[in-house]
């Protein structure tokens, strides 16, 4: 294996970090029982609310390959309400509804049992938000808060029409990502559904009302003069040979943009999560590394980190990883502060692993960043673009992994003797 492969091959089974991460968000899923129908509530109740003519909110559109998608983490409150969102302006309002979406880490492990506890999706390229349906319209608000259509829809209360009907606080709450040019809402997820929250209810479940319940209502109908968008679900496989190779190659009638892995128990955990994976590689997605303004690839890998009090460069996971650290002298002749998110470039040194695991990081300073970042970049993409450079994840090293799953779960066959 060459010095910096960082990748650990299928067949050597030590605990990685992301598969340790992994367990322990199944384990806290479990003891943390938090008000998920409140907290649905309140995001609707913002998403519907929060003005969109403030001129402090970025109306930026942030796509799903910028660096701010990684970011994310638990809400500081689910009692958090609209009359607090309407008060949020630039990058706090961002911050904010980055973090009411899931947030996939970048595969940079093979998780156990990938044929048996995970979904694999052929991600959509576009624009990803929440949909809103509630009290007789729909609006969808990408995670900068900017709002990116206001529309009547045939989702539950999503349009004022006669002879329809509902309870009074009946809305429903969809993860999406808007194609544009097939003008169609493609859903990857429902968070709420006539004001029953899915947020604790798992990917498996929640799959099934997302696939069933969406055709009862005419969402995925054409549009109409009550109907203005198309609503489309996207195809979940299990993820055996089959569903990898159906994702992977089959025809859709949107442009990819990497495959999403979902475990089969993940519930809908708010920030950044192990346990929705996404991967791409140069067949299924345009973007595979970050490129320039000009979508050049540049010669080096561009990171950026957040400054703590400390001096310590730190990424935005929850606990967030050091990278490395700045001196006393140089924060003070530069001016950088706690929170300051700057931008470095990965030297010659690269990243030294040790058995996959992260000790540290050859950087280069280049400047404080843009101020439109919310958030650093996280500890997998990171790694995910370095390995990209230099030994990617392969979807053969996928499918290897699931052939040597399923051979280890063949009964063994016993000759009896006469």
């Amino acid at each position: 294996m060459a010095p910096h492969d960082i990748r650990r091959p299928f067949k050597r089974r030590p605990i990685s970090d992301q598969q340790k991460r992994r367990e322990l968000s199944l384990l806290r899923q479990c003891q943390n029982r938090s008000d998920a129908q409140q907290r649905a509530r309140n995001l609707a109740s913002s998403v519907i609310s929060l003005q969109s003519t403030s001129p402090d909110v970025d109306p930026e559109v942030l796509s799903e390959a910028e660096p701010d998608l990684d970011a994310g983490e638990e809400s500081e409150s689910s009692s958090f309400d609209v009359r607090h969102a309407s008060r949020l302006r630039g990058p706090e309002a961002r911050k904010w509804f980055a973090r009411q979406l899931m947030l996939p880490e970048w595969m940079i492990d093979v998780p156990d049992n990938l044929s048996l506890d995970w979904y694999v999706l052929a991600r959509p390229a576009g624009k990803r938000c929440f949909v809103v349906s509630s009290d007789g319209t729909t609006v969808s608000r990408l995670r900068n808060g900017s709002v990116l259509h206001h529309f009547p829809s045939a989702l539950p209360g999503g349009a004022r029409k006669k002879g329809t009907s509902g309870p009074a606080q009946s809305y429903s709450i969809l993860d999406c990502i808007f194609h544009e040019s097939d003008q169609t809402y493609y859903v990857i997820d429902m968070v709420c559904w006539r004001g029953y929250s899915l947020y604790e209810c798992t990917a498996e479940f929640r799959f099934f009302w997302m696939q069933s319940k969406l055709a009862e209502t005419g969402a995925c109908d054409p549009p109409s003069f009550y109907h203005k968008f198309r609503f489309s679900a996207v195809p979940f496989y299990n993820c055996d040979q089959s569903g990898l190779h159906s994702a992977y190659t089959g025809s859709l009638p949107y442009v990819k943009d990497g495959l999403l892995f979902y475990n089969k128990h993940a519930h809908y955990h708010i920030g950044n999560t192990p346990l929705v994976l996404i991967w791409k590689d140069e067949k299924c997605s345009q973007y595979v590394i970050d490129t320039d303004n000009n979508g050049q690839v540049p010669e080096q890998q561009y990171i950026v980190l957040e400054l703590q009090d400390d001096g310590k460069l730190v990424t935005s996971d929850d606990p967030p990883i050091p990278f490395n650290s700045l001196n006393a002298d140089f924060l003070q002749q530069s001016g950088l502060s706690s929170g300051s998110l700057i931008r470095f470039a990965i030297g010659d040194g690269g990243l030294m692993c040790v058995d996959g695991r992260f000790e540290k990081a050859d950087l280069q300073y280049i400047s404080a960043s843009n101020r439109a970042r919310a958030f650093a970049d996280s500890y997998s993409k990171i790694m995910f673009q370095y390995m990209a450079r230099r030994s990617p994840l392969k979807v053969e090293d996928l499918a290897s992994m699931i052939s040597h799953e399923s051979q280890q779960d063949k009964p063994l066959e016993v000759e009896m003797a006469d």
